[in-house]
């Protein structure tokens, strides 16, 4: 029997590590995610992973994984762990030691769904021409697009939990008891960077920083733009029927 997915070791632990199971698929799918906060590009990758049997590289993931002891601590994740520690974004030249080291995860036989890089043209570049020395070209870059209100409205909804930091939403997903965790009934609030003022910054600089990378792509023929409107499932089955049509 195929497997349907791998667990992510070599990815998630370092090049040293290797996966459990590794699906073959003949035409895989090599894919980047874009989107901005609160899009919902995380619960697509996932949505995604199941669909096309590719596997999900996080550099979020790398970064948690690091974090609790449970990556290869090569130099660039050091360097990393050093910048996390003191609350600091983790450099973008970093960022791309750490991929590199991972090129192997590249060539994973059930695809890949890159989320979380690349975040600048500089580490695009970089990682066309990795591409192209491991004679691998990417899919599409899918690039999932809701307009701002909607964004606001997503994110300034969401309400956690400040003992066990379970996460409710409410509109979508309210909590039995108004300003309590169904869970531990611990009290619910609102985090700073969720609220609407907050959320229109981040939303801002995410623009200025992506618009530059939006075109890169856009040039090389790459950029596939999908509405990130709708339930999740709404949302996969657009962008596989995306992919579906450009293929």
């Amino acid at each position: 029997m195929t497997p349907t997915a791998n667990n992510r070791a070599a990815w998630l632990q370092g090049p040293s590590a290797k996966c459990e199971a590794v699906p073959e698929i003949e035409n895989p799918y090599r894919l980047v995610l874009l989107g901005a906060p609160g899009v919902g590009k995380g619960t697509q990758a996932d949505l995604l992973r199941q669909s096309l049997r590719a596997c999900h590289l996080s550099t979020g993931d790398v970064f948690r994984a690091a974090s609790k002891s449970q990556c290869e601590l090569s130099p660039a994740m050091k360097v990393a762990l050093e910048y996390m520690k003191r609350g600091d974004l983790v450099p973008d030249t970093t960022v791309w030691e750490m991929v590199r080291e991972r090129s192997g995860c590249l060539h994973c036989g059930g695809g890949f769904i890159l989320d979380g890089f690349p975040r600048t043209v500089s580490q695009a570049e970089s990682l066309r021409r990795l591409m192209l020395e491991e004679k691998l070209s990417l899919s599409a870059v899918v690039n999932y697009e809701l307009p701002i209100n909607e964004i606001v409205a997503r994110l300034s909804g969401r309400r956690t939990c400040e003992n066990c930091k379970m996460v409710y939403h409410l509109t979508e997903l309210p909590p039995k008891t108004a300003g309590k965790c169904d869970r531990c009934d611990g009290n619910l609030f609102q985090r700073d960077d969720d609220r609407p003022e907050s959320i229109k910054v981040r939303l801002e600089a995410y623009d200025r920083l992506t618009a530059p990378l939006i075109e890169f792509y856009q040039k090389l023929g790459l950029l596939l733009p999908v509405s990130a409107a709708g339930s999740p499932e709404q949302i996969c089955e657009r962008t596989m029927a995306a992919l579906r049509a450009r293929a």
